[in-house]
């Protein structure tokens, strides 16, 4: 039996180094005639060219339009008007760019927009947190109820929304507060109401409330309390993660001596960070490109740079129209407008390229922890 078992190894090695020095032996010619015309090797070529030009297609028909973007805001004023180019440039210019960042203001809008994003994203994200803990790790009656409002909230367009909101932001009561300031007549105070509009602690126009309109109270106070732009979401995300948070962590904390809030900052927080960057991330981006509560809220005064870029360049500065008629004698034209637009566009969405370009390892890990994919 030990004989039978390791003659068969022997076997084997001896046949595979017969066919080694047979093979060696034959011609290069005979070689190469096996190996490339062979039916098999014919299937593996049009396998791999049909690959090839598929993903030569897709990547064509994916890049093209980006390609354009980019390529067209390069072009010198005088290409705009020579109909033989159209996506190959006889010269490159920087001029447009110049012009967004001296004449339009780049850099102040920047860091508005980026101050306003920074501060809804990281308020969002802790607010978020809290609910989606509360939500996943405590028992309460109506749990399953906030958890079908956190999910219908999805679903619910902000628009019809919209008059709500502004409304309750034109005449913003917290408590009821200024209301009972105003209602002298009710609180048997009379006219403190006009007292208080003469010191100007309320305004002249007061109506139950005051206005936040054209500030950033009415951004961060929906942030604060989770009830901003796609914050379902991130309760959703977050409640997903938490689940999966094992009960004995917190419970060995509590028998530490430690608290809820300790548990959920000295334990949770720290073992949900990946998820916590990509709600970050997802809030940040988000908020830089919101095009509804920006409006709603600043209407004409919009500090964001996604909408404040691409409405300023309706108006071409002066520079570039000079620019423009010393190269071509002739007014800007409908294409040049185009590529100023385009240019907008990429100085408005390439600090979101940036962050995603350092960020991406922690937004797939969260993705994938958060439950919601595969």
């Amino acid at each position: 039996m030990t004989h039978n078992m390791d003659s068969k190894p022997q076997v084997m090695r001896e046949t595979k180094n017969k066919i080694r020095v047979d093979f060696e032996r034959t011609s290069l010619k005979e070689r190469m005639k096996v190996k490339y015309l062979s039916v098999n090797f014919a299937k593996n070529v049009l396998w791999y060219i049909f690959r090839l030009l598929l993903l030569i297609g897709i990547a064509f028909v994916i890049l093209k339009p980006f390609y354009t973007i980019v390529i067209r805001s390069f072009m010198a004023p005088a290409d705009f008007m020579d109909t033989t180019v159209v996506n190959v440039p006889r010269g490159l210019s920087a001029a447009i760019y110049k012009s967004i960042i001296v004449d339009i203001g780049y850099f102040k809008t920047f860091f508005l927009t980026l101050a306003l994003s920074l501060g809804c994203a990281l308020l969002q994200t802790l607010s978020c947190a809290l609910i989606g803990y509360g939500v996943a790790k405590f028992k309460f009656k109506g749990a399953k109820l906030v958890f079908l409002m956190v999910v219908l909230s999805l679903a619910i367009p902000h628009g019809t929304m919209q008059s709500a909101i502004f409304y309750r932001f034109q005449h913003l009561d917290i408590f009821g507060i200024f209301n009972f300031l105003a209602g002298g007549a009710r609180t048997g105070i009379e006219g403190i109401d006009a007292v208080l509009s003469k010191i100007h602690i309320l305004p002249d126009n007061f109506v139950g409330g005051i206005s936040t309109i054209k500030s950033v109270i009415p951004l961060f106070l929906l942030s604060m309390t989770g009830l901003a732009f796609k914050n379902g979401l991130y309760v959703f995300m977050l409640r997903q993660f938490f689940r999966g948070v094992p009960d004995e962590l917190e419970e060995s904390a509590y028998l530490d001596g430690a608290n809820t809030l300790r548990t959920f900052v000295q334990v949770i927080l720290p073992l949900s960070i990946p998820m916590l960057i990509t709600v970050f991330l997802f809030a940040f981006c988000w908020q830089w490109t919101d095009d509804f509560y920006i409006p709603l809220f600043f209407m004409a005064d919009r500090p964001a740079l996604m909408t404040y870029l691409p409405q300023a360049s309706q108006n071409i500065p002066a520079s570039l129209v000079s620019i423009f008629k010393e190269a071509t004698a002739q007014s800007p034209s409908a294409s040049y407008r185009q590529a100023i637009t385009y240019a907008c566009g990429l100085m408005a969405s390439a600090p979101l390229i940036v962050l995603y370009l350092f960020c991406q390892k922690y937004l797939v890990q969260g993705i994938e922890r958060s439950g919601i994919v595969g």
